[in-house]
């Protein structure tokens, strides 16, 4: 299965920022969303980064509130790690489990197109366990 297939189930809505916004506004987003992450655009529309509630925290907990009227751009992880819809979801399980990371954006044609979490990939797994669970069920019943 790929993560493509993700997407089309999950549906492939992008909620975003832009660099300059406040650390308060990405929160003001990410509890009106009910996400864990917002994407972090620059004028052109591509990723300048990716900041998560993770992030978010770490500020408050260096800075304090302060750190709510700073720029989005100065929290933010720039060195974003990305894939394709064609990829599989284990290699997607896979980057995300090296680098730590519970969100991995997803590229088509150069821009991004949706955004899968690691609990997509969880939800997919046990989906897949309990079909090769039925399948076999189904083979012994069968025997």
């Amino acid at each position: 299965m790929t993560v493509g297939a993700i997407l089309n189930e999950k549906g492939a809505s992008v909620v975003s920022t832009p660099a300059d916004s406040t650390l308060a506004d990405v929160c003001a987003i990410l509890k009106e969303h009910r996400i864990g992450v917002v994407m972090v655009l620059d004028d052109a529309g591509n990723i300048a980064g990716i900041l998560s509630e993770r992030d978010v925290v770490g500020a408050i907990g260096k800075e304090g509130a302060s750190a709510l009227q700073r720029k989005t751009s100065q929290f933010m992880t720039t060195r974003v790690e990305t894939c394709v819809e064609d990829d599989t979801i284990i290699h997607a399980m896979s980057l995300m489990t090296k680098g730590r990371f519970r969100h991995l954006p997803v590229m088509r044609d150069g821009k991004i197109h949706g955004v899968i979490s690691i609990g997509d990939v969880v939800k997919w797994r046990i989906e897949q366990v309990e079909r090769e669970a039925e399948e076999m069920r189904s083979y012994i019943a069968m025997a």
